[in-house]
C-alpha cells in the first residue's frame, strides 16, 4: 500500500525564485505528487501548515559529516534545522578511498578509534554508508587528503609520475563508483606539497565525469588572491567546474573583493566558477593541523617523541600552517578542553602568559598532554565580519553551507563540537532573511536548494515540484532560529515544525521520530 502524506494550508515558498503561494502539498511515497487546494481525504497522515512556510529541505554544499553519520546516522543538528542533503568529502578531508588505515584517521574530520574502518574503495564507503540508513540524503566528493595518503604516505613533497598515476586511478575509480567530483584542502599540511600541475592533472580526470572542482584554497590570508587564481587557472587548464571552498579570506575587504573580481573576469571568459561561504565569524579546526605531516608519523609514542623533543619542535617552528600563518596567536582560541580546563576559552596569547612561553610551545604542550586524544583539541580562528559575510553572500553565485558535522546532544556524538553544526542553516535564514532583510524569502530559500542542487548535479531536489523527491520542510518563518552560541553550540534549533526526506516524515511537531529516509546519492 502507498503511503500517502498532505501538507495542508501552508505558504510555499518552492525554491525556484518564485514568489511564494498558499498551496497544499501531497506525497505519495518519495515523490512529490500534487499541489494545489487538495481535498483533505485518504491520506495515511495530514500535517498541518496553517501559518508556516513551505520549503524544499535545505542542501548543504560544505559539509565534513562523512564519518558522523556513520557514528551516529540520525543527524540531528541537521534535521533539527532543516538540513535534508549534505555534500560530504570537502576540504581534502573524508572517509574514501581509504588505503592506509592508520593514517587516514588524519584527514577524517570526527574521526573515532571506536568506531572500525572496514572500507577500502568509495563504493565500500558509500555502501556502508547505506546500511547505517542516514536521516539526510548524502553524495560525496572524493577527497584529495586520502588521495595523497593512498600514494605517498606522509611525505611532504610533490608526487612523482607514478604516485600521480596512482592518485589518477583512484580518483577515477572513485567517480565511477558514484562521487559528484574531486576536493582539495590545498592549506593543510598532507596537501601543501600538491603543485599546480598535479592538481590539474587530477582536474582533468574530474571533467572527464562532468563532476565538481572543490577546492580549500592554498592560502587564505595574505597571499589569499593568488591562492583564487591559483584555482581558476587549475580549473580552467582542466576544463572542470570549479567551486572555491569559503571563498572569503581571513584579510581585509579588499582580498575578499578582489578575490570575487578574480571569479567574475573567469566566468566572462567562459569558466564555471561559483563558490560558498560558511555562517560564522570565525574558522574552526583542530589544533593538530599546527603539525607538519611528518610530525604525525607513526605511534602515539614517536609523535610524543617528537613533541618533547626541543629540536624535533625546532623543526617543526619552520613549518607554515593554517593556524601560524594568521600571525597572531591573540586570534587563536582554545574551546573547552578537559585535560585544561583552566585554559579553555582563552587565545594563545593568555595560554603562553600563564605558562611562560610562546603560544607555539603552549600549542605544542597541550598536544602532548593530549597525545592519546591528539583529536580532541579544537580551536577557532577570529577571521570574520558579519558585514563581510553579507557581501559575499549577495553575489549571485554563493552559496551557503555549515563547513562542520552533523552531530547529535545524546548518544554516541554528544561530546562532539564543531561550530555550525546546529546553526548554519537557522542563522543564515533569521539573520539574513528575516532579521536584515538582505535576501527576500524567495531569494534566500533558492540560494539554500535549487541553486545548490543545480551546482552539484542532484537531480530532482531542491524544488516543491511535481515528480521531484518529496524533501520538504515546514517552518515558523517569524521566529525559526538558531539557539547555539560560540561557546555552547551544540543546541538545536528553534522553531522547524516538520522535516520530511523522501517522503519519510523526520521531525513531527518539533519532535524528533523513529524513522530516518535519506538515501546516498551516486553520480552514475
Amino acid at each position: 500500500m502507498k503511503s500517502k502524506i498532505l501538507i495542508h494550508g501552508g505558504t510555499v515558498v518552492d525554491g525556484t525564485g518564485g514568489s511564494a503561494f498558499k498551496a497544499d502539498v501531497e506525497i505519495t511515497d518519495d515523490r512529490i505528487t500534487r499541489i494545489g487546494e487538495i481535498n483533505p481525504h485518504n491520506y495515511s497522515e495530514i500535517l498541518d501548515a496553517k501559518g508556516l512556510i513551505v520549503t524544499p529541505g535545505f542542501i548543504d554544499p560544505h559539509s565534513h559529516s562523512d564519518f558522523t553519520l556513520l557514528v551516529d546516522p540520525r543527524a540531528v543538528s541537521s534535521i533539527t534545522q532543516g538540513v535534508t542533503s549534505e555534500v560530504v568529502g570537502n576540504c581534502g578531508y573524508g572517509s574514501c578511498p581509504i588505503l592506509n588505515k592508520s593514517m587516514a584517521k588524519e584527514v577524517i574530520y570526527g574521526f573515532r578509534n571506536d568506531f572500525p574502518i572496514n572500507w577500502g574503495t568509495v563504493a565500500g564507503y558509500l555502501d556502508r554508508l547505506e546500511k547505517e540508513q542516514p536521516a539526510v540524503n548524502v553524495l560525496t566528493l572524493v577527497p584529495n587528503g586520502q588521495l595523497r595518503i593512498g600514494a605517498l604516505g606522509a611525505d611532504q613533497r610533490p608526487a612523482n609520475k607514478q604516485e600521480l598515476l596512482k592518485m589518477k586511478h583512484l580518483l577515477r575509480q572513485g567517480l565511477e563508483e558514484g562521487a559528484f567530483g574531486y576536493s582539495t584542502g590545498l592549506e593543510y599540511a598532507n596537501e601543501l606539497s600538491a603543485t599546480e600541475e598535479e592538481i590539474t592533472e587530477l582536474c582533468k580526470v574530474t571533467a572527464e565525469f562532468s563532476g565538481v572542482y572543490a577546492t580549500h584554497t592554498r592560502n587564505r590570508d595574505d597571499q589569499a588572491v593568488e591562492a583564487i587564481a591559483e584555482a581558476i587557472r587549475t580549473a580552467e587548464k582542466a576544463d572542470v567546474a570549479l567551486q572555491i571552498s569559503h571563498i572569503t579570506p581571513r584579510g581585509p575587504r579588499e582580498d575578499v573583493e578582489k578575490s570575487i573580481e578574480l571569479v567574475e573576469d573567469a566566468i566572462k571568459l567562459g569558466n564555471d566558477v561559483a563558490f560558498d561561504m560558511h555562517t560564522r565569524l570565525f574558522g574552526t579546526t583542530y589544533l593538530k593541523v599546527l603539525l607538519p605531516s611528518w610530525a604525525l608519523k607513526g605511534s602515539k609514542k614517536d609523535i610524543a617523541k617528537r613533541l618533547s623533543d626541543k629540536n624535533s619542535r625546532s623543526e617543526m617552528k619552520k613549518h607554515r600552517s593554517l593556524i601560524t600563518s594568521l600571525n597572531d596567536w591573540s586570534r587563536i582560541v582554545l574551546l573547552d578542553n578537559p585535560a585544561f580546563p583552566e585554559y579553555s576559552r582563552l587565545n594563545f596569547s593568555e595560554i603562553a602568559a600563564s605558562r611562560g612561553c610562546e603560544p607555539i610551545d603552549a600549542a605544542y604542550d597541550i598536544l602532548l598532554k593530549e597525545i592519546d586524544n591528539i583529536h580532541r583539541p579544537f580551536i577557532i580562528l577570529h577571521s570574520y565580519t558579519e558585514n563581510i559575510l553579507k557581501y559575499t553572500y549577495q553575489h549571485p553565485l554563493c552559496l551557503v553551507g555549515s563547513d562542520a558535522t552533523a552531530l547529535a546532544p545524546d548518544g554516541p556524538l554528544s561530546d562532539s563540537m564543531f561550530h555550525g553544526s546546529y546553526t548554519w542553516a537557522s542563522w543564515f535564514y533569521k539573520r539574513m532573511i528575516r532579521e536584515t532583510k538582505t535576501f527576500s524569502q524567495e531569494e534566500g530559500i533558492k540560494k539554500m536548494t535549487s541553486q545548490v542542487a543545480k551546482r552539484f548535479g542532484i537531480k530532482n531536489r531542491g524544488i516543491i515540484s511535481e515528480g521531484y523527491f518529496a524533501d520538504i520542510v515546514i517552518f515558523d518563518a517569524n521566529n525559526f532560529g538558531e539557539r547555539g552560541t560560540t561557546f555552547e553550540p551544540n543546541q538545536t534549533a528553534q522553531n522547524m515544525n516538520h522535516v520530511i526526506v523522501n517522503g519519510v516524515v523526520t521531525l513531527r511537531n518539533g519532535e524528533l521520530t523513529e524513522n530516518r529516509g535519506g538515501s546516498v546519492l551516486r553520480m552514475i
